[in-house]
């Protein structure tokens, strides 16, 4: 995956709050006969059971941007996309991921560039999705269940696992596959496709926030929810 990276010192970040350690962002389907909260309920007993104990919440939100029209030079021709996200994680630090290129990591101010750069990426019209929920502790894993939603629906569910004291991806996976098929059974996702572009280099923020766009882009699909402006 092509990174951008640029002086810390520039743009705010804080490098020792940005060393997540390796985890997993997928789907939950809803249960049959269940609603999403219900559902929800169902994940968050089933960690209780574990032995899993309640640590706080967290919420992840993206909006997307589009080209301008006025920036585009011959007509007909496709515009790109922008997502601008925010991890509670990382409260400090927002990310612009670009369709199909780079990740920025940038401090909290980036919100504010973007109303600058207004003439040249516009916020699509109702592209904000969130997802919030839970956060839970099992021994070395931190597992987050979440409420994804686009103004007031509910539209989907989260889960996000996470083992501590691994940050190479690729030497942890079968752990992780193993704790999360103990709890989400015959959903339990394949590995995440930043995993195979991370091989055995060192996980990072980017590529958790990258699980988070690949989920709510999938979800958008789900509800068949085009966001205003792209294509």
């Amino acid at each position: 995956m092509l990174r951008t990276h640029c002086p810390a010192s520039r743009l705010g970040i804080n490098l020792l709050h940005l060393t997540p350690a390796s985890l997993s962002v997928s789907q939950m389907p809803v249960a049959e006969g269940k609603s999403v909260q219900q559902t929800v309920e169902l994940l968050t007993r089933k960690l209780e059971m574990l032995g899993a104990e309640k640590q706080g919440t967290f919420c992840v939100d993206c909006e997307t941007y589009h080209t301008a029209a006025s920036t585009l030079g011959s007509q007909g021709q496709t515009g790109k996309l922008m997502y601008v996200m925010h991890n509670s994680e990382y409260p400090l630090s927002c990310f612009a991921l670009f369709e199909n290129g780079p990740c920025l990591i940038a401090d909290t101010n980036f919100d504010v560039l973007m109303v600058k750069l207004k003439g040249f990426f516009q916020s699509a019209k109702a592209s904000k999705i969130e997802t919030r929920g839970t956060r839970y502790q099992y021994c070395d894993f931190l597992v987050k269940v979440g409420t994804v939603t686009m103004g007031p629906s509910a539209r989907g569910i989260s889960v996000e696992v996470e083992y501590g004291p691994c940050v190479v991806a690729s030497d942890c996976w079968n752990l992780l596959l193993e704790f999360l098929q103990s709890f989400l059974g015959s959903h339990t996702p394949g590995a995440p496709t930043v995993f195979g572009n991370r091989h055995d280099t060192v996980y990072g923020p980017a590529d958790t926030m990258v699980q988070y766009m690949e989920l709510f882009n999938k979800i958008r699909k789900q509800q068949q929810v085009p966001v205003a402006g792209i294509r």
